[in-house]
């Protein structure tokens, strides 16, 4: 414990509990629109089981770090005219998450524009619907703990206990995010025209895995390699969103008194 004793280790700390939460958004984001569908009394329940099991891959993966980054090297390569890839476990994850994203929000937005309606369940589907749930959300934690823990071995390369250090900014972030997710979750619901904007926004994070998964194979597609997109620019396009969203709502809102 007498890294605690450093500054630096508690800026290393603050640092990467705000990036942690950062990160945690988009996880938050779809874990609301997932659970959106079950009954209000099992809301809830799928988001804490949620963001609890984030918590656990993202600490297994810690854990497991040097078999993470051992996932760099390439175990399939393709060579063609037009196309050079090297296929490594990391650029997999990424890109499968990336599209399983893509079309999980794109089921979601034609679902909202063709008001689908919901068919009314019996327990027996009641719990296959939970199930079904948890199931997407597990598969999306796993994308995106291992996008966090990519980025959190990355910031503290070199520093002293990163390890503890890593996995404390873990613990601390999913504490703060479940104190905050359900009134999100509510926030998001609510109000169609944010789920739509949150629906964009997962898009644009799935297309962001593919092409960050294409960077870590090192793909190069008629000569250009793929560069990965910086995540700044995407956090900004959506804070720009948002807030013109909100100076919408505010605007409905003065129309309607």
């Amino acid at each position: 414990m007498e890294i605690f004793l450093q500054g630096g280790t508690w800026v290393a700390l603050l640092t990467l509990t705000l990036l942690e939460i950062v990160l945690g958004i988009d996880n938050i984001v779809f874990i609301s629109i997932a659970a959106g569908k079950l009954p209000k009394n099992q809301i809830k329940k799928a988001t804490r089981i949620g963001l609890l099991l984030a918590m656990l891959f993202r600490i297994l993966l810690l854990l497991g770090v040097t078999l993470l980054i051992a996932m760099q090297d390439p175990f399939y390569t393709i060579h063609l005219s037009w196309i050079h890839v090297g296929i490594t476990g990391q650029s997999l994850i990424l890109v499968l998450g990336g599209i399983f994203l893509l079309y999980k929000s794109t089921k979601e937005i034609h679902h909202k524009i063709e008001d689908i309606p919901v068919e009314k369940t019996t327990k027996k589907k009641l719990a296959s619907s939970l199930n079904a749930v948890i199931l997407q959300i597990v598969l999306i934690d796993i994308v995106f703990s291992f996008d966090s823990v990519l980025t959190a071995v990355g910031m503290t390369n070199g520093v002293e206990g990163a390890l503890t250090i890593m996995i404390i900014a873990v613990v601390i972030s999913i504490i703060i995010m479940m104190l905050f997710a359900t009134p999100i979750g509510n926030f998001v619901n609510k109000h169609p025209t944010v789920q739509m904007l949150a629906l964009s926004f997962l898009i644009l994070i799935g297309f962001m895995l593919i092409t960050e998964g294409a960077h870590l194979a090192k793909a190069e597609i008629f000569g250009q390699h793929v560069g990965a997109i910086p995540k700044g620019y995407l956090y900004f396009a959506i804070a720009f969103s948002l807030g013109v969203e909100a100076l919408n709502m505010r605007l409905r809102k003065k129309v309607k008194n």
